[in-house]
């Protein structure tokens, strides 16, 4: 197995049980308290990283269907790193700054139902096997575009390197909700 999809697994596998420990005693109404209407809920993080993560299938599905159009700046390898390692700084665990979601990402209005948890639990999984069903894909250091923009294009291997990132910032932001003073990852 390629050595980054190990270590991705590890995360991901890290990131699981940080939330489990941390949220697993909560009821649904306190998963889904928010402090202030402009701040997510903890439900609304972790249903917020599902979104996002899924939507990077379709993006796969289309580059092994030859259905993927990338636009010309995917030729150039200096942009497409500039870009990858520019949307990888900016979902940096420390939230310095707040950035606002595309809309396609946005977790739903209402107040989610179920055990959010464990549907997490279960992406968890899915997405581990899907970085693993791409190792061919990371060996060819494969282009996409991104699920919200298709002008925005870079390595799948920094897809999946923004993802791991991106999932640690929103259990630091969830973290925020119980506690302002909480312990952050990093």
């Amino acid at each position: 197995m390629n050595k980054e999809i190990a270590a991705w697994e590890k995360e991901l596998n890290e990131i699981m049980r940080l939330f489990k420990t941390s949220f697993g005693h909560l009821s649904l109404e306190e998963l889904n308290r928010k402090p202030n209407p402009q701040t997510w809920s903890i439900a609304e993080n972790i249903q917020h990283i599902i979104k996002i993560n899924e939507s990077y299938y379709p993006v796969v599905r289309d580059f092994r269907n030859n259905r993927l159009k990338l636009p010309f700046i995917s030729n150039f390898s200096f942009f497409t790193n500039l870009i990858g390692n520019s949307i990888l700084k900016s979902v940096a665990p420390d939230r310095k700054k707040k950035i606002k979601t595309f809309p396609l990402w946005e977790p739903d209005a209402s107040k989610i139902k179920g055990n959010i948890l464990e549907e997490f639990e279960k992406h968890q999984k899915e997405l581990i096997a899907f970085m693993k069903s791409c190792e061919d894909l990371l060996n060819r250091e494969t282009i996409i575009s991104s699920p919200a923009n298709k002008m925005v294009v870079y390595k799948l291997e920094k897809a999946f390197e923004i993802m791991v990132t991106h999932e640690k910032r929103h259990y630091n932001q969830a973290l925020e909700v119980l506690s302002p003073q909480a312990v952050h990852v990093s």
